[in-house]
């Protein structure tokens, strides 16, 4: 159950020895395992804390986080979840476990983590990445980003919407809001649209989004048959963003066609992602020593040309590894007035 932040009223101290991880703007997801509190920290990754729970401190926070959402804990209703603006709170009883209570806490801050400045400096990407990033947007392509969970896929969607000029209308379709487009982006014309399993799905919520007239679509994660939908609205001529779950660009269209409850409407599918899916981008996490670095890892262009579908592979392992853009994409980028994608800029943004 989703809850208001003048609604959520639950104090600090209820979190007892969690809140220093809680207010802590490195630590992204604080996970109590039965024994053991683990916490992921942007810098330093996923470690385990000295921190010791007790069964009574345990049993209170789930109590607590019950009544808040008017939603009882029992080996009948054995999961129970919460979810603030900033906080995203599951708790597993220990009637389906044998390890006792699970409770995972993610920290969803609107906020914007990743800058142009910070991105050079911490060897996200070189310049000429960053620049063609922003020169894709400018030109409204249309954008997955892919990568293991906790790569950073939603952080650099995020980054990339202050490229999305404020009067052009975005509407975002989440199940857990991430991505704060109206807090992270001020006075943009934006409508945020929550998911629900039961009574607003996916695919309704893409639907609804075609008879609000928007100009761009952020889909937080393609996981199922709504890709569909969403390559409709790409095929209107809505742009685009959305996540998904792989480990190589070139791998993209192979995970949206199955995605799909059957072979047939798969084969339908691949001339659409080929026609209407633009840009490709892999996002990797690698633990060097005590610390965690994200990077972009894979940039790849997608094309349909003369009934053949294309794709070109321009960044791999970080490093430009080829300057060859599709040619139907190279023409959308002079249309919006750049020559060079690699080079132009108009300027940064930190």
């Amino acid at each position: 159950m989703r809850i208001s932040g003048t609604a959520w009223d639950f104090k600090d101290e209820n979190f007892g020895p969690l809140l220093p991880f809680v207010k802590d703007d490195h630590i992204t997801d604080i996970n109590y395992n039965g024994t053991d509190v683990w916490v992921e920290d942007l810098q330093k990754g996923v470690y385990r804390t000295d921190v010791a729970l007790t069964p009574e401190f345990v049993n209170q926070f789930s109590v607590r986080v019950s009544n808040l959402v008017s939603e009882q804990i029992n080996k009948f209703n054995n999961v129970l979840e919460a979810e603030t603006d900033t906080l995203r709170i599951s708790i597993i009883h220990p009637s389906v476990t044998n390890t006792g209570y699970s409770i995972s806490i993610r920290k969803t801050p609107a906020v914007m983590r990743l800058t142009e400045g910070m991105m050079i400096k911490e060897n996200y990407c070189s310049q000429e990445i960053l620049t063609l990033l922003v020169n894709c947007m400018k030109t409204k392509l249309n954008m997955v980003f892919c990568g293991t969970p906790g790569a950073g896929k939603t952080e650099l969607l995020k980054f990339l919407t202050q490229y999305i000029p404020v009067s052009e209308k975005v509407m975002t379709i989440e199940d857990n809001l991430e991505i704060h487009y109206k807090q992270i982006n001020p006075g943009a014309n934006c409508v945020e649209l929550k998911v629900d399993d039961d009574i607003f799905t996916y695919t309704k919520a893409i639907k609804t989004t075609l008879r609000q007239n928007p100009n761009w679509v952020l889909l937080s994660e393609a996981r199922s048959v709504e890709v569909k939908y969403l390559l409709e609205c790409f095929s209107t001529g809505l742009h685009g963003l959305t996540t998904l779950h792989t480990d190589d660009t070139r791998k993209i269209p192979d995970r949206i066609q199955n995605m799909m409850q059957d072979s047939y409407a798969a084969t339908r599918l691949e001339n659409d992602i080929y026609g209407f899916i633009n840009v490709g981008v892999l996002l990797r996490k690698k633990v060097i020593g005590d610390k965690i670095r994200r990077y972009i890892d894979q940039i790849c262009f997608f094309d349909r040309v003369h009934n053949k579908n294309m794709m070109s592979l321009v960044v791999e392992d970080g490093q430009l590894a080829s300057l060859d853009i599709p040619a139907n994409v190279m023409k959308k980028f002079k249309w919006s007035g750049i020559n060079s994608p690699f080079t132009e800029s108009e300027g940064n943004h930190e």
